[in-house]
């Protein structure tokens, strides 16, 4: 019997919300956990999100769903608008776990091209899985690595909110995640 593996699933926060957003509909992040588990062998998810102390119910939920969160502190503009980058807190997270051997295999979670080396070198180490993107417009810089590329608008019927039993806290017009 094959051991399983020990795959862990990095998530840009602000990405994927205003991705999901672009399209139209809600995500279900509970869902979404279970289907990142079952298709990926996901073990630990972490989302990279701005720390914005309103949308404190909107991370006690994904806490309970499963998810593992790194906040990063934000910033605001002069008209008040949230600034945060977790580019590079995301890389280092995924780099210590890969070095310090914590995993097998990573699924990266965005459209950014900000990412194409970080997936680079995880492909030319064989611990890459997949590249999920969250809208249609993934950055060329990721599309041109010949790597698995799922759109999550293809699977809108398996991971969107269906009516407003499983409604998330913040998962309306408020901004989630650390914008940049």
């Amino acid at each position: 019997m094959k051991p399983k593996e020990n795959n862990f699933a990095y998530i840009d926060g602000a990405n994927l919300h205003k991705g999901i957003k672009s399209l139209g509909w809600k995500l279900d992040y509970r869902a979404f956990r279970r289907w990142l588990e079952q298709k990926y062998n996901i073990k630990e998810v972490y989302i990279f999100i701005g720390l914005v102390p309103k949308h404190k119910d909107l991370y006690t939920f994904l806490q309970k769903c499963g998810y593992i969160l790194i906040y990063k502190e934000v910033t605001y503009d002069g008209d008040g608008k949230v600034k945060g980058n977790c580019d590079a807190d995301l890389v280092l997270n995924v780099m210590r776990d890969f070095y310090e051997h914590n995993l097998n295999k990573t699924v990266l979670v965005t459209s950014d091209g900000d990412y194409s080396s970080l997936v680079a070198f995880l492909k030319e180490k064989e611990a890459f899985r997949a590249l999920l993107s969250p809208n249609n417009s993934c950055s060329f810089l990721l599309r041109k690595l010949n790597i698995p590329i799922v759109y999550l608008d293809m699977l809108q019927g398996k991971l969107a909110i269906r009516g407003q039993k499983e409604k998330a806290p913040g998962t309306d017009e408020s901004a989630q995640g650390s914008l940049s």
